[in-house]
């Protein structure tokens, strides 16, 4: 398809990075402070980081790519928005970090990038702004080494089935055209100003999971989650702490899902 949609997409992150660099919901104070911003549910599968190469797709603003340097391994962040990766710079500086980052969309790092690492890692929101899953898993593929790990959490393809205030079933769980919308604002606080198209595919997981096998990649673990750690949706209540979930829903639907899963060796 055409690369109009990296153009489009790349704008909209553009402005949104720039809200929720200083926003609540990110919280960069406390950060810089020493909190970690990663959940409980990468925590069970990241395990003993110390000494490890790992590569962060879709970085954002590298909250956690400093956080994963922090715990002990030497991290290579990457985002396609240039307001993001220089954010994520001086973000590294502020806290004395040793990341590095990349500014680069994912399907054409591997030409500007020539490494293998011992763990590919990416989370959250990141998926649904890719239009060829398999391609996406190539990618990963042919940055880990033999051996080396992918640890993946992302919302669930049922979450994103629903109209933004969970009224109703409005697109396929499957994947199908692209998703052309208007976002109004952002899921951050103080994003009331960024209006702005974008353009969004939803991965079911069967297609997320038979992606990764297909380009070499052993399936260690699959989980769902029936609550998200972020209070990013319309409509939610924490029922308890970083804990959040559909108010109207409760717990029926899953919100998030994890997979670990390892490059084959030859």
């Amino acid at each position: 398809m055409s690369e109009d949609y990296i153009k489009v997409n790349k704008d909209s992150w553009n402005k949104r990075a720039e809200v929720h660099y200083d926003s609540e919901f990110y919280d960069n104070k406390s950060f810089i402070k020493g909190r970690s911003s990663l959940n409980e549910i990468e925590l069970e599968i990241l395990g003993d980081l110390t000494g490890k190469k790992i590569l962060h797709l879709q970085c954002h603003f590298g909250q956690d790519t400093i956080s994963l340097q922090k715990m002990g391994a030497e991290v290579t962040g990457v985002d396609f928005s240039e307001v993001a990766i220089q954010k994520a710079e001086g973000l590294a500086i502020e806290t004395n970090s040793t990341a590095k980052f990349i500014c680069c969309d994912v399907y054409t790092l591997p030409e500007i990038l020539d490494e293998e690492f011992d763990m590919v890692f990416t989370s959250y929101g990141t998926i649904g702004w890719l239009p060829d899953i398999n391609k996406w898993a190539k990618v990963v593929s042919k940055f880990l080494k033999p051996g080396g790990q992918f640890v993946f959490a992302e919302f669930h393809p049922v979450v994103w089935m629903f109209d933004n205030n969970f009224k109703e079933i409005k697109y396929k769980y499957f994947n199908g055209e692209p998703i052309v919308e208007l976002s109004e604002g952002t899921y951050t606080d103080g994003g009331d100003a960024v209006n702005q198209d974008y353009i969004s595919w939803n991965h079911g997981l069967g297609d997320v999971v038979s992606s990764l096998i297909n380009n070499e990649l052993e399936i260690n673990g699959l989980k769902e989650f029936d609550y998200s750690p972020y209070n990013c949706f319309n409509g939610t209540k924490e029922v308890s702490k970083g804990k959040f979930v559909i108010e109207k829903l409760n717990d029926k639907i899953p919100m998030v899902y994890s997979i670990l899963a390892t490059k084959k060796q030859p």
